[in-house]
């Protein structure tokens, strides 16, 4: 059963915000924590809420500001925790409550904010509400708090409409009513096990607004809002008339997402996320407690909606993680993401990885794929392990690039080490539900959520005690990808993010504002400019593969993705149109310029 809103142990407060820097969120660092893969506290192969915990003084030192945790509620783990039985209990395998307050109030001691998510389009089969409407049968009150529905056919035997799930199938799965006989159908967008909630019903929205309250009772700082977009259906669950409807990561227009009935919902969560929230300005508006929306949406104009000032605070920009290793992709999109959010007032985010998708460091070693500027669905989720080196190379470059942009970035576990997709996983580990699903997608996202190495020479590679099991199997690469062989390492892809993450934080021209000031170059070269507080900087990149020489300002170097690109002498004209110095930078390279 849940712990009560009155048993549930209270957390410290959050970090303050300091006087000049009130809405925290806008030019934030945030850390993807999934929570089975980042550290095994107890030694039985699976990562937990102890684990993380005594791993975030290393996120500290890291540089990010804040950790989002993948889910860690009570669930039978169909689909990885984002099947919830129980939304406000934690699942046994990551630990209990108390670790949870525990895991906040060692966080809040560091300085770090604490994301969690919430996943409000679809529970678990074995939760209470649809267990007891299965139970009741047909004409159950409780039925109506998810889609049931006749079935079509004489005998109701085919599904009540063409929808798919992603996953791969129909997204209906008819139930047995107590009789044994063939009963109604139920909707799921994704597994079977994991039903999809009416929001039509006022009895769920009353239910995830005690949800929030739970949460952020314990002191958390702000939501994940699993399919944001998925909420709310058309009305009458229209067919589609056509198959192969979407992919996982897709963002075709569809009956079932991005309903324009979510937004009302959002509003109401905004309000009690402001009620949480101390108003840190003379008549400004509550910024603390924050909601981000996992919104796959046909345009960034149409995930910019989600973040009216009454709504969300941010969303993931899943078209630039999705843009290829291509200068003029990237242009396009870096401006279309500002001016969009530009528009309602909320910060661009930025973002290369997460759980759903192949690594960077393994797409960008990949040929681009085919079919336009933007890649989704399948080609996101790779077999091939491609170019290593190459990936590595460009994957460290988009790192600087992503990390001098207006706005909030978003990292995922494991990438500050440069680890690659584990490609070549043997079919009876894997775990991800859509790799077992007739017609649905690949299934390759285990490769990506492999348990992190922190030390030692053989696996777990101090994931969990020496010698002990992992959820996934490591490869035996790792040993010299893990924490312990990078550190102090200058060349290492993790000194790069902790040099980078040091700088954003000491130059005020990193992360805040809206705009970039673009420079011109030769094709396949990235430059902009960024002013603040008495300092200038330039962000350049070379997206070629040959070294490209350019005339700078006069100024100096802070980091490069690749080796350092050498300094010349004096040259006739610069990037600003003013005397510099010529400065070549090598192939898949970014670099970071002080004026």
């Amino acid at each position: 059963m849940s712990q009560h809103l009155s048993d549930a142990p209270r957390s410290a407060a959050a970090p303050a915000a300091d006087a000049g820097h009130r809405d925290w969120w806008r030019d934030a660092v945030i850390y993807q924590v999934y929570p089975r893969s980042f550290a095994d506290g107890n030694g039985d192969g699976m990562g937990d809420l102890p684990g993380i915990t005594a791993r975030l003084p290393y996120l500290r030192d890291l540089g990010v500001d804040a950790v989002w945790l993948s889910p860690f509620y009570a669930s039978p783990q169909a689909d990885a925790g984002y099947d919830v039985a129980d939304y406000r209990e934690v699942d046994p395998m990551f630990g209990d409550l108390n670790d949870a307050d525990d895991l906040v109030r060692t966080a809040h001691a560091l300085n770090l904010r604490v994301i969690v998510d919430v996943v409000p389009n679809h529970c678990s089969d074995q939760h209470e509400w649809f267990k007891q409407a299965l139970r009741d049968g047909p004409g159950s009150p409780l039925r109506d708090r998810f889609h049931f529905r006749p079935g079509k056919g004489p005998q109701g035997e085919l599904p009540p409409n063409d929808w798919e799930s992603i996953f791969g199938g129909p997204a209906w799965t008819r139930t047995t009513d107590q009789d044994g006989t063939p009963g109604e159908w139920y909707l799921h967008l994704f597994a079977p096990e994991q039903p999809d909630f009416n929001w039509n019903h006022p009895a769920v929205h009353d239910e995830f607004r005690s949800v929030l309250r739970f949460w952020l009772d314990l002191g958390i700082d702000g939501f994940r809002i699993d399919v944001a977009h998925g909420l709310v259906k058309a009305a009458g669950l229209p067919d589609i008339g056509h198959s192969e409807q979407l992919a996982l990561l897709g963002s075709a227009p569809m009956p079932y997402f991005d309903q324009d009935g979510v937004h009302e919902i959002y509003r109401g969560w905004r309000r009690i996320l402001d009620e949480y929230s101390p108003s840190l300005r003379p008549g400004g508006a509550p910024s603390d407690r924050i909601g981000v929306a996992e919104a796959w949406t046909p345009t960034i104009e149409r995930a910019a909606l989600y973040l009216r000032p009454d709504e969300l605070h941010q969303a993931f920009n899943f078209e630039y993680l999705g843009t290829p290793w291509d200068a003029a992709a990237l242009h396009r999109v870096i401006d279309k993401s500002l001016a969009a959010m530009s528009a309602v007032g909320a910060p661009a985010t930025w973002v290369l990885s997460n759980h759903d998708v192949t690594r960077h460091a393994t797409r960008f070693g990949n040929p681009t794929p085919a079919g336009g500027e933007t890649a989704t669905g399948n080609s996101l989720q790779l077999r091939e392990a491609g170019d290593r080196e190459l990936g590595l190379r460009r994957a460290r470059a988009a790192t600087l690039l992503m990390l001098a942009l207006p706005g909030s970035a978003y990292l995922y576990q494991g990438e500050e080490l440069g680890l690659p997709d584990v490609t070549d996983l043997p079919d009876e580990v894997r775990q991800d539900p859509s790799f077992f699903r007739a017609a649905g997608q690949d299934g390759f996202r285990d490769g990506c959520r492999v348990p992190i190495p922190w030390s030692g020479g053989e696996a777990p590679y101090g994931f969990g005690p020496a010698g002990g099991p992992s959820w996934l199997p490591q490869p035996a690469s790792w040993a010299q990808l893990s924490v312990e062989a990078q550190t102090g390492d200058p060349g290492s892809t993790l000194e790069l993010y902790r040099a980078a993450l040091a700088l954003r934080r000491e130059l005020p021209a990193l992360g805040a504002g809206e705009s970039v000031q673009w420079l011109d170059t030769p094709e396949g070269v990235l430059a902009f400019r960024r002013d603040g507080a008495g300092d200038g900087f330039l962000c350049l990149v070379n997206l070629t593969r040959e070294p490209v020489t350019l005339a700078l300002p006069g100024g100096r170097s802070l980091l490069a993705s690749s080796e350092q690109a050498p300094v010349t002498a004096p040259a006739a004209a610069a990037l600003d149109q003013v005397g510099g110095i010529d400065v070549t930078i090598a192939g898949d390279t970014a670099i970071w310029w002080a004026i």
